[in-house]
């Protein structure tokens, strides 16, 4: 069932985007029960015949009856925030149950909404469309859904398990080659493909989207083998994320000497000279590469520094560029990458290009209008909770944080029944402050961080004295508080006479920026 969702704000623009994205996904979902069509597409628009649906919902192309995985990775937690957690679990144990030996423990890429394999994108077990970061996506997906609902059974399902613990042993070790990197064919996306840019010619083996998604991968299996008591495991994951994490930054991003003589821009290396993909003959591909480009950032690979921000100007720059993507969809991603580096300004200004894009034509006719392609629907109601409002879930230990990431177009926004855990919540920032009111569900400990380094904070105008910290750039000040059922809780900027003497040096170190924490 779809929830009720909902939003307030000064800013008349994001209440119309995001009542648009809400009113629009939802058009998108079919309960269980559902007849209609299979293996639809642009050729066969009627199908081989019908079937009846699994509780899904649209993630690819509105033409064709499935459901695709770096369609399905990128909505799901837009689909949670508006009530479907039953149509993820569905979604996400369909394709880990597909990613079998006899598949080389590959997820299939596309999915009917009746649970069978689309025809258009599977020819035979030897034959499928395969992109390898769909692959470690998919582990980080169910996380990323665990840590929203809480759900012991994203942890304990034994096919969702065996899916992400083979996919960072076995999956990885067959796809190694002399590197810690897993590797494509260099062929297209049905010999399987190192990246999700189906456009490039380049023939990469290698690629930045691969690496960063398996090193997120590596990060989420940890956190999951912790959940389930198998710490020796969680260990090895964590290690093989910090491992991979240098060898990115020291080794695998360098333009080296024997390669050619780098571009300097005064401030050290340039951007355009960040490796992004290797070919099959180990020569290095640096220059925009889409995906390949903007997921290195996205996926916090790359080391916080003058290096990354130097890196996400180039970003900003070529994606607004005459290279710029043709399809309304790959602009989605945008608005997350600046998010996840407090870049409020730039990620809200992409926002708001996706929500404009809406009503022009898709390259793929068949596909109608821009904003048919769920994949904008669903991601703008994603963005608006984790990225405007800063909201990082952690369901299970019955926790979050909130760190407002608002631009300066909006003053004031609250999200009502946002489903967390076994509840629903709803969350405001307006000005200096934020406040939390658990409506339904267990007590939640709050960690409420504002922006920017303060003396003193009050909770529910009681002084308190903050701890400031700094992660990947960004300086906040935090306080936790305890926030029952039924209760509001309000955490704001002490006034000058609300303020405290502010602690002594020596505070804890920050926040480890890979830990999700």
């Amino acid at each position: 069932m779809t929830g009720t969702l909902r939003i307030t704000s000064d800013c008349a623009r994001l209440v119309a985007m995001f009542d648009w994205a809400v009113r629009t996904a939802r058009t998108h979902v079919y309960p269980a029960g559902w007849t209609g069509p299979v293996n639809a597409d642009e050729h066969r628009p009627l199908g081989t015949g019908t079937a009846p649906y699994l509780p899904t919902y649209h993630a690819g192309y509105r033409h064709r009856s499935a459901f695709y995985a770096r369609d399905f990775a990128h909505q799901a937690v837009g689909a949670h925030l508006l009530g479907l957690a039953l149509e993820n679990a569905t979604m996400l144990r369909a394709f880990a149950a597909s990613a079998t030996a006899g598949h080389g423990h590959h997820p299939v890429w596309a999915c009917n909404f009746d649970g069978t394999f689309h025809t258009i994108d599977y020819h035979g077990p030897e034959r499928f469309v395969r992109e390898l970061p769909a692959v470690f996506e998919l582990v980080e997906t169910v996380l990323r859904l665990y840590r929203w609902t809480g759900d012991r059974t994203l942890v304990d399902d034994p096919v969702l398990w065996a899916f992400c613990r083979t996919t960072v042993t076995e999956f990885v070790r067959r796809r190694t080659a002399g590197s810690p990197v897993a590797r494509g064919t260099g062929g297209g996306i049905f010999d399987g493909t190192a990246s999700y840019h189906e456009l490039s010619e380049e023939r990469l083996v290698e690629a930045g989207d691969g690496i960063a998604t398996q090193y997120r991968a590596y990060l989420a299996a940890a956190e999951l083998a912790t959940a389930r008591g198998e710490h020796a495991f969680a260990a090895r994951c964590a290690e093989l994320a910090r491992e991979l994490k240098r060898y990115f930054n020291e080794e695998w991003s360098r333009v080296r000497p024997a390669d050619g003589q780098a571009r300097r821009n005064g401030r050290g290396e340039h951007p355009a000279d960040t490796v992004r993909g290797y070919t099959g003959d180990g020569r290095p591909v640096t220059g925009w590469g889409r995906e390949g480009s903007w997921f290195m950032p996205l996926k916090r690979i790359i080391d916080a520094g003058p290096r990354n921000e130097r890196y996400l100007d180039y970003i900003d720059e070529e994606a607004a560029g005459p290279d710029a993507p043709p399809n309304a969809e790959a602009y989605t991603y945008l608005p997350e990458v600046f998010f996840a580096h407090g870049r409020a300004e730039t990620a809200w200004r992409w926002m708001t290009a996706v929500h404009d894009l809406r009503d022009r034509p898709h390259p793929v006719p068949e596909q109608g209008r821009n904003g048919d392609y769920p994949e904008l629907s669903f991601t703008l109601v994603g963005q608006t909770v984790e990225g405007l409002l800063g909201l990082l879930p952690d369901a299970p230990a019955h926790r979050l944080s909130t760190l407002p990431g608002l631009p300066g177009a909006i003053g004031r926004v609250e999200v009502r029944d946002i489903p967390f855990g076994d509840g629903l919540l709803t969350l405001r920032h307006d000005g200096d402050g934020s406040t939390l009111t658990r409506s339904t569900g267990a007590e939640l400990s709050w960690e409420a961080r504002l922006p920017g380094a303060h003396t003193a904070l009050t909770v529910d105008g009681q002084p308190r004295t903050p701890e400031v910290r700094t992660d990947g750039g960004v300086t906040y000040s935090r306080t936790t508080v305890r926030v029952a059922p039924g209760r509001a809780c309000t955490v704001r900027v002490a006034r000058p006479a609300e303020a405290v003497p502010p602690v002594g040096p020596g505070g804890r170190r920050p926040r480890d920026a890979d830990s999700g924490r």
